[in-house]
This record gives structure tokens, C-alpha cells and sequence, in this order.
């Protein structure tokens, strides 16, 4: 690991101006390529103290022995040759899009002397006009069968070509009236190159032009009662609707766009383009990528539009691009695509209308894809055999942690604390055993204390169904005072654990007697005896945190006299593991499968937290105090409120005026009365932009 001191240039070096630098390594290998506009000031953020820098980049600058750089005119020209490097070193530092399959494009061979319709896939030629790309190929067969009937081009292969050529018979599509046979001269090269230029022009969205002409000429025809030539327009003119009804309209205002979307988390990203052209959607297409860059939203949508148009020119590069945001130099961004299409190109955010809803749409693509991504990446066995190996050597344990518990705490400023557990066995989240808890111990925001709670009444729970299921191993005495139950050892440590219904370890040497009493905590078992849901420990707990909550984690279990069950914490901000008792965090590389899966676990437990308290918060909030009144439904809840004009009101009144509504007895009127009087004062609403406290119209504050 090198130390980024050694290699940073002299004050002065560096100039202050647009420029693209390359870290190398000590082998001399490029391992980053970047852009700036002041070289001076953006390698300064390199060269700062490393706990300031964000781990992916700090990795970086310690892996590199040296970094040299290249100054440029203007910062179109920095983009260009930063994408050029990024081509020919594959820099393993830098964001690289990777598609998630191969797409089929409809390509035309203009760099033929008879232009040929063909399905292609793989890289792009030169010559070729390519539509698309598709989501299958038949789609594009079943679009190119209909299309032939007007612009019969050629679509057989150069040996079909020349054996036709050479027998002077043409082929099927020749017969059938769906190639213009150049092969046999029925058609001169021009007449041949001036169809597919008109095939070209359809695919490109100039669709009103030809359906126009040939329904005049069908008009034509039929005036001058020549009605099979009129019927045969008639099916051309049929032919070509249905094809571009394949392509459903999206954009009234016939626009020649691609419409980008990202979906990303902190390991990967996932980037869909939906390509429209005419205001119909003509193709799509998606990638995903491993974030080993310190890079945003505005950096992964930069080296999409680098990627997506580095080798494009003309008409490939629409006239606008729509993205979900800019890229932090937008100008220079917008000259580099202009200057590949040879005319202007619109880069912007859609606001409104058609453009923001289908943007929508791509946006939910662009997460559907990345989740789909994460799906497969998960369910590999391969995959996840090798995660929960590295986690096993990463913490020390002896053996591959097949069943993971992970833990987080959610709240809202302190109200509605509540916690949550998820369960990965094998790799995989089992959502059956997934638990949720509510934090009973005290009132207020303690994480670390919520946090103990919440693994010391889990794993209580645990020690309860071994005893109630007779796990314990218990040493017979047949004479003499009946000595405890003593733990297993290989469960527990020390005394024996509580009985059930206790919270204390008993002292007396008595044979423990079934407790009959019931218990909130204890869990039902099985029709079958089996135990049901907290009777399985897990050999590694996961805690949503750094030192202080795996600290309680471990407390809570020490002092229920278990050892032998692991306790790691991952840290957010830097996704580090803690251990307890450790000063120092495990930092595990960036690719690893073994962090990726304690992120997915982590992130399944936040998921399922906040899901949780946002439920209790939402009910609370719909609660009144006339719920605790029995008897009194929601007719009668409605009849009071209105009467009264609010729940404030009502406090204030006699029990001899709540009698006054109807339907509402005196033996009601007295329980919504000590029901009212026993609840507690509402919260004042505050004004979060005044921090002003609203009242209501009698002078107090409302709710």
C-alpha cells in the first residue's frame, strides 16, 4: 500500500486548467482516468488527509504509485479524451457499464453496393444504419415481413445473393413481390439504394409522408378504376400501420429523444434507456455496474451518455436527452453530443407532461432491473457459499454462518422506538422467521440501550424454548437434594438460564417446575411439538451500527450467559465491521460477496423497521382517546365530533351535554367523559418553518 505523499506533485506542478490525469500503479498500469476543469484543484482532493477521503477513493490513491497528467484547451476536448483513455487502458477504478444482454438491432448495410435488412448484434460497424435495439429478435422479423411489402429490399445473405446472380433466378421474396430481386436486374443499384434510403427514413419516424403518398395513389387508382392497384395500396398502407403499431406512441409530438434512468445503491447501479424516435418507443436497452468510484447520480449519468454515444455519430444522437439529472459540467457535455450529432442536442431534466411521466416509467425499469440483478446475484449457490465464507474468515469463526440474525432500531425523533429482525439462512432471506418488536423498557431515543433490549428479550425467548422443549442436560440425582438444572455447554455458560416467565436466574437448588402462568414473550410451539420461530439461534448476529450497539448486542447476551453466537455491526456511512472489543474496524474489499451480503441483510432490516414504524406512527396518528371508551363505535365516535366540533371541545363539556347527542346514553356520556379526563394532553403542533405553535380558534394549540 503506498502512501499517497510519496507520489503527490510539487506546489506549482500541477496547472490550473482544464486537463484529464491517469493514476497509475506500481506496475505502471492506469488504474484511474479523470476529468477536471482545474487540474490544480481537483487533484488537491486526492492528496488531503486519508480519513477525510471516502473509502472507495482512498483505496484508490493508495493502491496508485504515481499519477501524471494532460492538459487540454477546453473542457469538451478534456471529455473526449477521458472517454478515448477510458477505451483503451479499462482503467479498474473507473465506472464500467456492462449490458445485461445482447440487444438485436435492425441494421441496414448502406456500405454495400445492394443494401441489405438483417437482425445484428455485437459491436457496431461502419456503414451500417442500425434501429433499435429490440427486445427480441422476432420483433424485428415480424416488423421487417410487414415493411417488405412497400420497400421490397434485400435481405438474403451474399451467398444466396450470388447464386441467384449466377442462375438468373431470384429467391422466394422475389416471386412473392418482397424483394425487388436486384440480384436478376430487375431494379439498377440506384433504384435498389434509393428503397432502402426510404426503408431507412420510415424506421427513423418519417412515417406520415410515405402513408400520405400512398393513400393518394391509392385514390388515384381508383378513380381511374384500376382497383387491384388501388386494393394492393390499400394493403401497403395497412401493412404499414400495423407496424408502427408495434411500437405504441408515447411522445404526441412526434420527438426524436432517449429518455435516461438511473436506480442505484451504494455497491451497484442499474442504467435503462429508452430510445424514441417519432414519439413512438423504438428500442431499449439496460446496463448495470459495480460502483468502484466515489461517483453520484450526475457521475454515473455522465459515463452513461459517454458510453452510449462515445461512438456515435449523426442521427444516432438524438436531438434531445432526457436525464434524471446533469452532469456536473452540462455545457461542455451538451457541445460533446452536439458535436457528434452536427447539430444541437437538448440535455435536461424533464419537469412536466408526457416527458416526466415516461420518465417515470424508465425510472421504474431502471429498479425493476436492479433489483432483478440483485435477485440472480443472490440465488447463485456458488455465490452465496463464497459470501458466507469470507464472512467466516473476515470475523474468525470456525464455521460458515448458515443462519444470520440481523437487528436494526427505527424511530421518528424519539417516538414510536421500534426494532426489527430479519433472517438469512444459507444466503438466502427467509421472511417466515422475520420479527418485529417494540421497545417496552423505557420512552425516548436510546439506540444503544433500545439495542439491548431488544437482543436480551430475543434470545431470552431462545432460552425459554430449550427449557419448555427439555434441550438442557440435567444431571440425574437419586438420593439426596435434587441439584439445578444445569445449561448445556455448548448453548450457555455459567448459571443456568432463567425460568420461564422469569427475568432472574434462579439460586435454588429445586427440579423446576412447569410455570402455567402465561407468558407475553414465550412463543406457541407446533401442533407436532416442534418449536416455532425463536427456538434456532443463528451463529452470527448483525447489528445496524458501529461500536456502541455491537457493545450492547455483546452485553445483552453475556449476561444471559451466551458465548457462543458471534456478534459483528455494520457500520453505514463506510460499511465497516465492528467487532466487540475491537478498537479497530474490518474493512472488507470492495468486492467481496461477503459484504455485499451483510449489506443485504443490513439493508432488508432497515427496510423492514422503518416499514413497521411508519405503520405504528400512522395508526397513532389516527387514533383518538374516544378509542378506549367501550361500546362506542365509529357512528357514534362521528356523531359526537360533529356535535362538538373537535375532540377539545368535547373535553370541555358536562356529561349532561355529551347526553344531549343522540344516541348517547349516561352511562356512555360518563365513560367518554373519564376516558377524555384520563388521557393525556395533546402535543402542541408546531410550525416547522416558524417554529411557531399553531392554535386553534378557542386560543389553544392544536393537534
Amino acid at each position: 500500500m503506498a502512501d499517497p505523499s510519496s507520489y503527490r506533485p510539487k506546489p506549482g506542478q500541477i496547472p490550473d486548467s482544464p486537463g484529464v490525469y491517469r493514476f497509475r500503479d506500481e506496475h505502471r498500469r492506469v488504474i484511474y482516468v479523470g476529468k477536471a476543469k482545474s487540474l490544480r484543484q481537483r487533484l488537491a482532493n486526492y492528496f488531503q488527509d486519508l480519513a477525510h477521503l471516502h473509502p472507495r477513493t482512498r483505496t484508490m490513491v493508495t493502491t496508485a504509485a504515481s499519477v501524471e497528467w494532460t492538459v487540454v484547451a477546453t473542457e469538451v476536448e478534456a471529455l473526449q479524451l477521458e472517454y478515448s483513455w477510458i477505451k483503451e487502458y479499462d482503467p479498474r477504478f473507473n465506472v464500467k457499464y456492462r449490458d445485461d444482454k445482447s440487444y438485436p438491432y435492425l441494421a441496414v448495410t448502406l456500405n454495400e453496393e445492394f443494401p441489405r435488412v438483417q437482425v445484428m448484434r455485437g459491436a457496431k460497424k461502419k456503414g451500417v444504419r442500425y434501429f433499435g435495439p429490440y427486445g427480441h429478435a422476432w420483433a424485428i422479423r415480424e416488423t421487417v415481413d410487414l415493411m417488405l411489402r412497400v420497400f421490397p429490399v434485400r435481405t438474403c445473405s451474399a451467398g444466396v445473393f450470388k447464386n441467384a446472380a449466377r442462375t438468373g433466378r431470384p429467391c422466394l421474396l422475389g416471386y412473392i413481390g418482397k424483394c425487388s430481386a436486384p440480384c436478376v436486374g430487375r431494379v439498377t443499384p440506384e433504384e435498389h439504394r434509393e428503397l432502402a434510403g426510404d426503408f431507412c427514413d420510415f424506421m427513423a419516424g418519417r412515417t406520415g409522408t410515405y402513408i400520405r403518398r400512398l393513400e393518394k395513389d391509392m385514390m388515384a387508382a381508383a378513380e381511374e378504376m384500376e382497383y387491384e392497384r388501388a386494393a394492393r395500396l390499400r394493403d401497403d398502407v395497412e401493412a404499414l400501420k400495423r407496424a408502427m403499431e408495434k411500437s405504441a406512441v408515447v411522445l404526441a409530438d412526434a420527438t426524436d429523444a432517449d429518455l435516461i434512468a438511473v436506480a442505484e445503491d451504494e455497491l451497484e447501479a442499474a442504467v435503462q434507456i429508452f430510445h424514441v424516435r417519432g414519439g413512438r418507443v423504438r428500442g431499449q436497452r439496460g446496463w448495470v455496474t459495480d460502483k468502484v468510484e466515489n461517483v453520484d447520480t450526475s457521475g454515473l449519468v455522465e459515463h452513461a451518455l459517454q458510453q452510449l454515444y462515445g461512438e456515435e455519430t449523426g442521427d444516432s444522437v438524438p436531438k434531445e436527452v432526457l436525464v434524471p439529472a446533469l452532469p456536473e459540467d452540462p455545457d461542455a457535455v451538451s457541445q460533446w453530443l452536439a458535436d457528434r450529432r452536427g447539430s444541437h442536442v437538448s440535455l435536461r431534466i424533464p419537469q412536466r407532461g408526457d416527458k416526466k411521466d415516461l420518465m417515470a416509467t424508465v425510472q421504474r425499469n431502471a429498479q425493476q432491473a436492479l433489483a432483478l440483478h440483485k435477485t440472480k446475484r443472490a440465488s447463485d449457490l456458488t455465490t452465496r457459499s463464497r459470501a458466507l465464507e469470507e464472512i467466516a474468515e473476515a470475523l474468525g469463526l470456525d464455521t460458515a454462518p448458515l443462519r444470520v440474525e440481523c437487528f436494526d432500531i427505527s424511530h421518528l425523533q424519539g417516538d414510536d422506538v421500534v426494532a426489527s429482525m430479519v433472517v438469512f439462512e444459507d444466503g438466502l432471506a427467509r421472511k417466515s422467521e422475520y420479527r418485529r418488536f417494540q421497545i417496552k423498557g423505557f420512552e425516548g431515543q436510546d439506540d444503544v440501550r433500545s439495542m439491548h433490549e431488544v437482543i436480551g428479550r430475543r434470545f431470552k425467548r431462545y432460552l425459554q424454548e430449550k427449557e419448555r422443549t427439555g434441550e438442557w442436560e440435567e444431571t440425574p440425582a437419586p438420593t439426596g437434594p435434587v441439584p439445578a438444572p444445569q445449561a448445556d455447554p455448548v448453548a450457555l455458560t455459567g448459571p443456568a438460564a432463567p425460568a420461564v416467565g422469569s427475568d432472574t436466574i434462579p439460586g435454588a437448588a429445586t427440579t423446576p417446575v412447569p410455570d402455567t402462568t402465561p407468558d407475553p414473550d414465550a412463543e406457541p410451539r407446533e401442533d407436532d411439538g416442534r418449536p416455532k420461530r425463536f427456538a434456532y439461534p443463528p451463529q452470527l448476529v448483525v447489528v445496524d451500527g458501529g461500536q456502541p450497539q455491537v457493545a450492547a448486542a455483546r452485553r445483552a447476551l453475556d449476561e444471559l450467559g451466551i458465548d457462543d453466537i458471534a456478534v459483528c455491526g455494520l457500520a453505514k456511512r463506510l460499511e465497516e465491521v465492528w467487532l466487540p472489543d475491537e478498537d479497530d474496524p474490518v474493512v472488507l474489499p470492495r468486492s467481496s460477496e461477503g459484504l455485499y451480503l451483510l449489506q443485504r441483510v443490513r439493508d432488508e432490516a432497515h427496510r423492514f423497521a422503518i416499514t413497521y414504524q411508519r405503520a405504528k406512527r400512522a395508526k397513532r396518528i389516527r387514533s383518538s382517546p374516544l378509542d378506549a371508551v367501550a361500546g362506542l363505535g365509529e357512528t357514534r365516535k362521528r356523531a359526537l365530533i360533529k356535535h362538538f366540533g373537535s375532540v377539545k371541545k368535547l373535553k370541555q363539556a358536562t356529561i349532561d351535554e355529551i347526553c344531549e347527542v343522540p344516541g348517547i346514553g349516561r352511562r356512555t356520556a360518563q365513560s367518554v367523559a373519564v376516558a377524555l379526563a384520563s388521557a393525556a394532553p395533546a402535543t402542541p403542533a408546531v410550525n416547522t418553518a416558524t417554529g411557531e405553535i399553531i392554535e386553534d380558534d378557542d386560543g389553544g394549540s392544536t393537534t
